[in-house]
């Protein structure tokens, strides 16, 4: 009798070190929140800001490629019939472009199990609420200081002058400019661009408008 109760105790203690070592092995959301600052420069958790890839706010258990108002999916992904969960998430975090041959995702993968189980568990997290999404650090354009906003652009041979709200000007070589939009609302305000990146100090910058019909009727053909 007593050894019966031995061996009861022996597979009682086993199946506890088995239920802990499996809730260990679900992932850890605090851990996770750090490598997803490598997902924010592509990724927001904010519902609808959509940047390079879609929002992944409320992602788990959501169709692939359903996220409202991102148009960047490719055919494949759409096609592909995914439920984001977690093992669907393992085998894509790991390799995208297994799991989905012809995706655009841009990544080559997250080979170390552990962290994709960290990272499913911040993304789960998130998803349902229990943890604060991160918020993605986009600046808000239309609160651009002086040195930033753009008040004319002119074009002359295979140069820009851009002045600035701060009475300042820069000539920059046309290759060198990149005209761009933002609609959402962290971008400029209409008719208002914005100067960001390298600004008007380096050799590169981008002007961010509101909307692409404001380009060409912003810029001025005009030599000095």
């Amino acid at each position: 009798m007593q050894r019966a109760k031995s061996i009861e105790h022996l597979f009682a203690a086993l199946a506890l070190l088995a239920l802990t070592t499996s809730s260990q092995g679900a992932g850890d959301a605090q851990r996770g929140a750090h490598l997803f600052r490598a997902c924010a420069a592509c990724h927001s958790l904010a519902p609808g800001e959509h940047m390079t890839g879609p929002s992944l706010a409320g992602v788990w258990q959501r169709k692939a490629a359903s996220a409202e108002g991102f148009h960047r999916y490719s055919q494949a992904l759409k096609k592909s019939g995914l439920v984001w969960n977690e093992a669907t998430l393992d085998k894509w975090l790991a390799d995208p472009a297994a799991l989905v041959p012809g995706t655009s995702m841009g990544f080559a993968g997250l080979k170390n199990a552990a962290q994709r189980e960290d990272l499913i568990a911040y993304l789960r997290a998130a998803s349902q609420g229990e943890v604060a999404a991160r918020p993605s650090g986009r600046p808000d354009l239309k609160t651009a200081p002086a040195r930033a906003r753009v008040v004319a652009l002119r074009h002359c041979g295979d140069t820009y002058t851009v002045e600035t709200a701060d009475g300042q000007s820069e000539k920059i070589w046309e290759f060198n400019l990149r005209l761009k939009t933002d609609s959402s609302e962290h971008g400029p305000a209409p008719g208002k661009p914005v100067a960001i990146g390298a600004g008007m100090r380096g050799d590169r910058a981008s002007i961010v408008f509101a909307r692409p019909e404001e380009i060409s009727a912003f810029i001025k053909a005009s030599c000095p």
